[in-house]
């Protein structure tokens, strides 16, 4: 993850992008993406959605999109020093507490 990171750094570095990689730009661009992976979902049925992926051409613009959403989510995690993966460990822990499995004694304390 880090690497990732890293290559994504040296290349806005390279191009002289970080002035624009602010937190809200970096959002917005995230919200983009998001929804451009949505636009290819829009109109499936759940069973089409299950098989996007046999479609290579499909599959493509899933893949490119999945990889531009993770992109801008990284950037942003590094703008502004979040550890992507320890907030999600964070919040599965959390959830895992909000959320207990039921009748594994959790829910009623015992």
């Amino acid at each position: 993850m880090a690497e990732l990171q890293r290559r994504l750094a040296e290349f806005a570095a390279a191009r002289n992008w970080q002035p624009y990689h602010t937190p809200k730009n970096l959002v917005s661009a995230l919200s983009v993406e998001a929804s451009e992976l949505v636009e290819i979902f829009q109109w499936l049925t759940p069973e089409q959605s299950a098989r996007v992926m046999d479609d290579p051409g499909t599959a493509h613009r899933v893949t490119d999109e999945v990889a531009d959403v993770l992109a801008y989510l990284l950037q942003l995690c590094e703008v502004l020093g979040i550890d992507p993966l320890a907030a999600l460990a964070a919040k599965i822990e959390r959830n895992e507490r909000r959320f207990p499995v039921p009748g594994d004694g959790a829910a009623d304390g015992t």
